[in-house]
């Protein structure tokens, strides 16, 4: 369901464009879909009012929580159980964040993420993208959401632009809050900036070697680390926001010197933050996240050469919950296994 179906059916019902808005802001802010009626404005037309139990109910199962795994970090990792029985995954982030999920599956395989493995399955719907914005405000409030969950988002362009649209209206979100996360698709630097709400940008690098991006992310549009540099950058210019530059640090591929030294020829003096993120180790693939202390000291060595660096620690370390993984375990009928992991 498209966000936009739902004004179209309140219009057909009578709804006047601030009563729309009212049951749609209601909703995105996990309230009932009456607040304020009658003491803010017009009071809602009989049609619509009578119509809200059945559109609520409605809403309220595009998305419900199939189970939480709270992480010790004050994450918690949420398997959202769409209308159809697909799940993804949702993360409730410390300091009132919410990781969200574009895409059932995703096309891009990137050889290191346990979500691409099945391929595309299907498009979330920009209703469904907010729905979980919504279990999640019930929960906990919710101040920035990125859109770095299951699946790619310049491949469902439409509706993440609706929902981000949406959020940053109705939804209450700053626009600067709202992340868009990409492999690097033209797409994204076309239709980014012409939205009335423009997100800020979250670029996955991961390397600056192009034969090695090639082999590590083999569906991603064939653009080189310079060339999505580049892009990037231009839209940091149009709207003033850093750009940020997500890197899986995986040991022994792109945690060496070589690559320190291509990512301060990248970034040196560009508007950016490098976001540096220990792999999620999956079990039976190869790659390995490497130790806490050498992560810090790449993270330092960046920072004295002049690199914005961030060392995250991915959500659901503890739960083994990395991208894609609870909703493989349920699938495989396991149950999501907590993993009492400390920094070495």
């Amino acid at each position: 369901m498209r966000i936009d179906d739902i004004r179209q059916r309140l219009a057909a019902l009578g709804a006047k464009p601030v009563h729309v808005q009212r049951v749609l802001r209601a909703w995105a802010h996990a309230l009932p879909l009456d607040a304020g009626a009658g003491r803010r404005g017009p009071a809602l037309p009989q049609a619509v009012h009578e119509a809200l139990p059945a559109l609520a109910a409605e809403l309220a199962g595009l998305a419900r929580v199939h189970s939480e795994h709270p992480g010790e970090d004050g994450s918690a990792r949420l398997l959202v159980q769409l209308a159809d029985n697909q799940t993804v995954e949702s993360v409730l982030l410390p300091r009132d964040g919410l990781c969200v999920s574009s895409q059932v599956g995703c096309a891009v395989g990137c050889k290191f993420c346990m979500t691409g493995r099945d391929g595309l399955l299907r498009q979330v719907g920009s209703a469904e993208i907010v729905a979980q914005v919504v279990l999640a405000r019930a929960r906990r409030p919710v101040k920035k959401v990125v859109f770095m969950g299951m699946g790619e988002p310049a491949h469902n362009i439409d509706n993440v632009l609706e929902a981000i649209q949406f959020l940053g209206t109705e939804g209450g979100i700053g626009h600067k809050n709202l992340v868009f996360s990409t492999v690097g698709d033209p797409r994204v630097f076309e239709r980014l900036p012409q939205g009335p709400v423009k997100p800020a940008l979250a670029l996955s690098l991961h390397t600056t070697r192009a034969d090695l991006r090639a082999d590590l992310l083999p569906k991603a549009p064939p653009l080189s680390p310079d060339q999505l540099v580049a892009e990037a950058e231009a839209y940091a210019r149009a709207t003033g926001y850093p750009i940020q530059y997500q890197w899986t640090l995986i040991e022994g591929l792109n945690d060496t010197p070589e690559e320190l030294d291509g990512i301060v020829r990248l970034l040196s003096g560009k508007y950016a933050i490098m976001n540096m993120i220990p792999y999620n180790a999956v079990p039976d693939l190869p790659y390995r996240r490497p130790a806490w202390d050498k992560a810090a000291d790449i993270a330092r060595q960046l920072h004295r050469r002049g690199i914005l660096t961030k060392l995250r620690n991915s959500a659901g370390q503890d739960v083994d919950g990395g991208c894609g993984q609870l909703r493989a375990r349920v699938i495989a009928g396991e149950a999501p296994v907590r993993v009492h992991k400390r920094r070495v």
